[in-house]
């Protein structure tokens, strides 16, 4: 076996040194810091906010930013669904917000809180959107068993039915009745065979009925 030469020895040492420097450069200055927190997909909660909860400070290495603990503080704001945060070199940080899907809203004083499928409250705006339904319960939230089963009921309802839907009035998640356009109601009862509840109301609406009773659809009812 050949001994190595001094040259060699000399390559190697250089090698090192530069992947030493390297690792320096990258790693623990601000050379390649993060000079830009690009922020998309945050419309409800904006992009200043989201930066300011990501709490990135500038010419941090890129390499050394803790994605996951910046998602986790970002996705503690509630309008936050999930969030991907990742790095485009050699100085950007992203952060790609997908937000909460509103489906109802509550009425709060002269506002209304938009409410998600899961019953998450994230938001509140001054006038009802004109494309979600409004939920009548005590206290909304996803721990609220009235507010969970008028969720469901809500996510039943066919797109007829949904179309004449005004609200959702859960006073508990055994007593459910739905407030159609025109003044008429579905009495829903409990929150049980709810497609086939749907659709045995969707049938029933050409009836001149102002109150349709589906709380036992084998046997509804109009009036």
């Amino acid at each position: 076996m050949r001994p190595r030469s001094a040259g060699t020895y000399w390559l190697l040492a250089l090698a090192l040194l530069a992947l030493g420097a390297l690792v320096w450069l990258v790693g623990f200055t601000s050379v390649l810091g993060v000079r830009t927190v690009e922020v998309t997909g945050a419309s409800i909660a904006g992009t200043e906010q989201v930066r300011a909860v990501a709490a990135v400070v500038d010419g941090t290495p890129l390499a050394r930013v803790d994605t996951d603990a910046v998602a986790e503080r970002v996705r503690s704001l509630p309008s936050v669904a999930s969030v991907d945060v990742g790095r485009s070199w050699p100085s950007t940080l992203t952060i790609a917000v997908t937000e909460r899907v509103p489906v109802a809203v509550v009425a709060a004083g002269d506002a209304f809180l938009v409410v998600d499928a899961a019953g998450v409250v994230f938001h509140q705006v001054a006038q009802r959107p004109a494309e979600v339904v409004e939920l009548m319960v005590a206290s909304p939230g996803p721990d609220d068993p009235a507010t969970r089963a008028a969720l469901r009921v809500l996510a039943a309802l066919t797109p007829e039915l949904r179309a004449q839907t005004v609200s959702v009035v859960a006073e508990s998640p055994n007593g459910i009745h739905l407030q159609l356009s025109g003044g008429r109601q579905v009495v829903w009862g409990a929150d049980d065979q709810n497609e086939q509840k749907a659709l045995v109301a969707t049938s029933l609406l050409t009836v001149d009925a102002k109150i349709i009773d589906v709380s036992a659809p084998d046997v509804a009812t109009t009036r």
